[in-house]
């Protein structure tokens, strides 16, 4: 599994840094930041990337709440929250408050973005 995510932003990074701390071997971490393999892996463009999170897994590439889902999914410490958060009005609630949080992280960090 790929975890794609922005390295610049400090709120990201806090939580990546947090997940990490779980040293699951088969999860990569891959950095978005200016980074043209990541957009070729993916086939998005530097702003859908900056805009959420990303996983890669068995070729299929998933996206924000979903893609939180997954990586919470192969972390035991976190898989309360897969538990949780998997329930479907939860998951609907879940997806849109991870939507508005993440445009205004996007708003906050698109200043990156190359024109």
């Amino acid at each position: 599994m790929k975890v794609y995510f922005n390295n610049s932003c400090k709120i990201c990074k806090a939580e990546i840094d947090l997940y990490k701390k779980e040293k699951i071997q088969e999860i990569e971490w891959i950095d978005i930041t200016n980074n043209e393999l990541a957009k070729k892996e993916t086939s998005r463009n530097s702003r859908e990337l900056l805009r959420r999170l990303h996983i890669k897994e068995n070729e299929k590439v998933i996206e924000g709440a979903e893609a939180f889902l997954a990586l919470w999914k192969k972390m035991p410490k976190y898989k309360f929250l897969y538990n949780f958060f998997k329930l479907p009005i939860i998951f609907n609630l879940f997806s849109f408050g991870y939507e508005v949080v993440a445009f205004f992280l996007y708003l906050k960090n698109k200043k990156q973005l190359k024109n």
